[in-house]
C-alpha cells in the first residue's frame, strides 16, 4: 500500500459492482462513478428500460456493463441478478444497496401493506442482496447500503416506513460488518446522505426542501457527485480500513 500515491487507492481498475436501483437518480451517479474509477458494473432494477441510458453512462467511461430486470424485493431475483454478474464478469467485488422507495404517510392511516411495502424494498431487498454477493466474494470485497439522514434524525414529514427502513438498515450494516469482515474479508458500511436530487425528492411538497435547508449548515442541496466521491472511498482501498460505520454526507444538518 505504501508504494501507491494517494489517488491510486481511488481506483477501481479490474473490479466488478453491483448497483441496484441504478435506473435513476442516484444510481444512475453511482454508476458512473464507478464506471469512472475503473469498474465495470452490472445494473439493477425494476423498470430494465430505464437501465439503457445508465449503461450507456458506463459505457461512455470506457467499461463494461449489463442490465438486468431486479426486484429486490424478490430474494431470487438478487440471486439471479448476482449470477448474471458472475456469468458475465466471473466476480463481485462491489456492492451498492441504492434501491430504495420512499412514503410520506401519518402514521394512523399507513397500511400495513404500505409499511411491508416500504420495508421490504429498503430493508429486506439490502439484505437479500447482500447474501446472495457475500456468497461469491472474495477478500477485499465491499458493500455499501444507501441509508439516509432519517435513520439518524427526523425531518418534518410522516415517514415511519421509510425512517424505520434506513434506521434498521445501519443496524443491519453494523452486524453484517462483525459477520463479514474478520472471517471474509468483506467490509460492509453504509452512507448517510442529506438533501439530493432524486425521484424521491422530487415527489416533496412544495416549499419542503427550502424550509428545511435552514438546518444544513453548508445552506444548499448536495451534489450527487459529492455523494458518490465519498461511495468511491468506501468502496475502494482508501477505505480500506473502514467497516461497520455510517458515514453521513449531509452538509451538517445532523448537527443542528
Amino acid at each position: 500500500m505504501a508504494d501507491k500515491g494517494v489517488l491510486d487507492m481511488f481506483r477501481l481498475d479490474g473490479k466488478v459492482a453491483i448497483v441496484t436501483g441504478a435506473s435513476s437518480g442516484l444510481g444512475v451517479v453511482f454508476a458512473q462513478a464507478l464506471a469512472q474509477a475503473g469498474a465495470d458494473v452490472a445494473l439493477g432494477a425494476r423498470r430494465e428500460d430505464r437501465l439503457v441510458a445508465t449503461r450507456e453512462a458506463v459505457e461512455a467511461a470506457g467499461r463494461r456493463a449489463i442490465t438486468v430486470r431486479t426486484d429486490v424485493a424478490r430474494p431470487e431475483d438478487c440471486q439471479a441478478l448476482v449470477e448474471a454478474t458472475m456469468a458475465e464478469f466471473g466476480r463481485v467485488d462491489v456492492l451498492v444497496n441504492n434501491a430504495g422507495v420512499g412514503t410520506a404517510v401519518p402514521a394512523t392511516r399507513e397500511t400495513p401493506e404500505q409499511f411491508r411495502s416500504v420495508i421490504d424494498v429498503n430493508l429486506n431487498g439490502c439484505y437479500w442482496m447482500a447474501q446472495a454477493c457475500a456468497r461469491v466474494m472474495q477478500p477485499g470485497s465491499s458493500i455499501v447500503n444507501i441509508s439516509s439522514i432519517l435513520g439518524l434524525t427526523t425531518a418534518g414529514l410522516p415517514q415511519a416506513a421509510y425512517a424505520a427502513s434506513k434506521a434498521g438498515l445501519i443496524g443491519l450494516t453494523r452486524d453484517l460488518a462483525q459477520q463479514w469482515t474478520g472471517r471474509k474479508g468483506i467490509r460492509v458500511n453504509a452512507l448517510a446522505p442529506g438533501f439530493f436530487d432524486s425521484e424521491m425528492t422530487d415527489q416533496y411538497p412544495e416549499g419542503y426542501i427550502a424550509q428545511q435547508l435552514g438546518r444544513v449548515l453548508v445552506g444548499r442541496p448536495g451534489d450527487p457527485m459529492e455523494l458518490a466521491a465519498a461511495l468511491v472511498f468506501l468502496v475502494s482501498a482508501a477505505g480500506g480500513y473502514v467497516t461497520g460505520t455510517t458515514l453521513p454526507v449531509e452538509g451538517g444538518l445532523l448537527t443542528s
